[in-house]
Order: structure tokens, then C-alpha cells, then sequence
């Protein structure tokens, strides 16, 4: 059951940055994550924001992402900046909180996705 949906996605060059959205219209979910996913692999989990405020980031993407949240606009972010190739992916986000990697159709709540291409 899709509960959120993902935007923001698009093509850059590395060292880029983008902006991906994650809204849904049940806030009442309270920790958020996002995940990655390359062909053929599974959902790679890479960050998350807890219901009160704490954050948590895989190793490859700390002090170049930050997730955050607009509560007013039931939309959680995620900042994406210095992006390398090894960045592209289609990118989820789900309420459903495993680390590590996942079949993505264990996030029963992740929208449709949005790709992010970094170009060399």
C-alpha cells in the first residue's frame, strides 16, 4: 500500500546536489527512512530520521546528505550534496525502518521512487 510519495530526482553532474521530497498524507507515521536502489540489487537503506528528531546515516552518505522533516507540509527531505556517481539510483522512502539491504517489496509503504543520475 503506497503511503508516500518521492520527487525531487534528476540528472547531475558529480559534485552536484539535489533535493529529494518525500510527502505523505499520514503523519502519523513516525520514523522516516530513505533507501537506494541500483539494478538488480535490493533497497540499500541510508538514512533515517526518528519521530524525535534523531538522525542516522550509512557511512557512504554522512556529512554530504541530511534528512529533515517540514511537519507543516508532511514532507520529509533529503539534501543530497557532493553527489558521486556511485549516487545513482532510484531513491524510496518508507516509513518501514530496516538497515542494511532489503527486497524492496519489504517496504510495503514506499512510493514509487525517483531516480538520480550523476554523470562523471
Amino acid at each position: 500500500v503506497q503511503a508516500v510519495v518521492e520527487s525531487g530526482g534528476g540528472s547531475v553532474q558529480a559534485g552536484g546536489s539535489l533535493t529529494l521530497s518525500c510527502t505523505t498524507s499520514d503523519f502519523s507515521f513516525g520514523d522516516m527512512a530513505w533507501y537506494r536502489q541500483t539494478p538488480g540489487n535490493e533497497c540499500e537503506f541510508i538514512a533515517t530520521r526518528s519521530s524525535d528528531g534523531g538522525t542516522s546515516y550509512i557511512d557512504d552518505v554522512k556529512g554530504r546528505f541530511t534528512i529533515f522533516q517540514d511537519s507543516a507540509k508532511n514532507t520529509v527531505y533529503l539534501q543530497m550534496n557532493s553527489l558521486k556517481p556511485g549516487d545513482t539510483a532510484v531513491y524510496y522512502c518508507a516509513p518501514d525502518i530496516v538497515l542494511g539491504s532489503v527486497p524492496c517489496r519489504v517496504l510495503t509503504h514506499r512510493g514509487q521512487g525517483t531516480q538520480v543520475t550523476v554523470s562523471a
